[in-house]
């Protein structure tokens, strides 16, 4: 993103060669990254972007090429969730960070495929096809927001909007090899983001670096009156100059290195340690006691909300309508027909552990038992400044697997899962390459509002290491 607004200023590359170039070659990329562009309305901003270049205006995304996943509303793209129920869904309004951008003069330039209604590990399930791995095609970019991943790592765009529920941010980036912020729970607006699970959902940008990720966080975060979990106050200055990591401790948790985590993934994150010590940094161990709880409380209290938030779509309102001759299998035919089984999955488990019966013994307890992990984290950070460990247990694998085994791939989440659960900001970024060639992530976690410290210790990593700058 900041090479090409240089590239703008400095070289006097143009916006709009830029723009077309890119919408030319979003036309027959290989991945199926997108989902839809829109080619008159990315070329006009990107005129006007031109222009006020031309006049002097330093304003750092202006003309900047941003991709959206496509599960954050446009008022001028259709917004799908990669799902048919909302097949031909025009929202009539911009979500709030796309608002942001829109003002800051970005070229919203397509919306990126997902796993349907961002429910998947793989954006395998969408209704328009998987994405594929631009370092391997026959490989997985993640999930949820794979597109934005693979058009990122692609090249297809200067940055990208993602949405992370359990991970969806930073898996992806993990496995495409880039970078991925998923921000504190309330510094972001999820006014305009269709709800999967309303207490873990946060919009995060996607990047090729750290100091990328901090200008267009910078950019769409700050209060929303109309989001009423907006936080008003507490964000912290951000800085594209990386962090004196003199003296920073960074807590190493044992739970992450256990059992389940690839050889070669864990040799890239204890390279990447080793980079933090010599920056100054200071490494401890410390205990997360019930992060082996997380992802059985996640998987309980996600699938709840969704179930929740998915029953507008019963073909009255909006979006998809199956034909029927009574209003029951009005609704029957038009959920059977419009979800895929992933999402009719996950909205069984969820009115499962909502019904009467179940309610005190899953969801109640799932809520006691995410309360500890809020504290394993508060207890964790008394003894470190931020947390160190793999983004995932593997690189990224083949577009075929594991597809018929959902508890496997719920597994993957395993790392990601907990700050969405304690609602705390995290990072991933390259650190290395797998046995295969494929990139590996390292994730950093940091107390509540703390995006500066993992953003600046991050900017940090990368201004020694060069991982971020192969490419597919």
């Amino acid at each position: 993103m900041l090479e090409t607004a240089r590239r703008y200023r400095r070289d006097g590359i143009s916006p709009v060669k830029t723009v077309r170039d890119l919408l030319s070659a979003i036309e027959v990329e290989p991945y199926n990254a997108f989902i839809s562009y829109d080619e008159e309305g990315a070329l006009l901003v990107a005129e006007k972007a031109e222009r006020a270049i031309e006049k002097g205006s330093e304003e750092p995304l202006l003309g900047l090429p941003i991709a959206v996943k496509d599960n954050i509303c446009t008022k001028d793209l259709p917004t799908t969730c990669a799902s048919n129920i909302l097949a031909d869904f025009a929202p009539t309004y911009d979500a709030y960070v796309i608002e942001r951008l829109k003002v800051r003069g970005a070229v919203i330039i397509g919306k990126t495929n997902l796993d349907e209604f961002a429910m998947g590990s793989t954006t395998t399930t969408s209704c328009k096809g998987p994405t594929k791995n631009p370092w391997d095609i026959t490989r997985t970019p993640g999930g949820s927001s794979g597109g934005s991943a693979a058009a990122v790592a692609a090249g297809l765009c200067a940055g990208a909007l993602g949405s992370d529920t359990g991970g969806s941010v930073r898996m992806p980036a993990s496995f495409c090899g880039i970078t991925g912020l998923k921000p504190t729970y309330g510094t972001v607006s999820r006014y305009g983001l269709v709800a999967f699970a309303s207490s873990l959902d946060q919009i995060g940008p996607m990047t090729r670096t750290a100091r990328d990720a901090a200008v267009l966080f910078d950019a769409i975060r700050g209060h929303d009156p109309q989001d009423s979990t907006s936080l008003v106050e507490g964000y912290a200055p951000l800085s594209l100059n990386g962090h004196d990591l003199t003296g920073v401790r960074i807590g190493v948790p044992r739970a992450f290195f256990g059992e389940g985590l690839a050889h070669d993934v864990e040799r890239s994150v204890r390279y990447a340690q080793g980079v933090f010590e010599e920056l100054g940094a200071t490494i401890v161990e410390v205990e997360l006691p019930h992060l082996a709880y997380g992802v059985a409380v996640y998987y309980i209290i996600c699938t709840a909300e969704a179930s929740s938030n998915l029953a507008r779509y019963d073909g009255v309102r909006y979006g998809y309508r199956a034909g029927a001759a009574t209003l029951i299998d009005t609704y029957l035919n038009t959920r059977t027909q419009g979800f895929n089984a992933e999402v009719k999955r996950r909205i069984m488990l969820g009115t499962y552990v909502l019904s009467a019966g179940y309610y005190d013994q899953y969801y109640r307890k799932a809520s006691q038992v995410r309360s500890l992990i809020v504290k394993d984290f508060a207890g964790a950070f008394e003894h470190c400044d931020m947390l160190l460990g793999p983004t995932t247990p593997c690189t990224a694998f083949g577009l075929g697997e594991m597809l018929d085994d959902p508890l496997s791939l719920y597994l993957l989440d395993i790392y990601t899962i907990p700050a969405n659960l304690a609602g705390l900001p995290a990072i991933s970024i390259p650190c290395g390459f797998g046995d295969t060639g494929l990139p590996c992530g390292l994730q950093l976690m940091a107390p509540a509002l703390r995006e500066d410290l993992l953003l600046g210790a991050s900017i940090a990593f990368q201004d020694v290491t060069n991982f971020h700058q192969v490419r597919p």
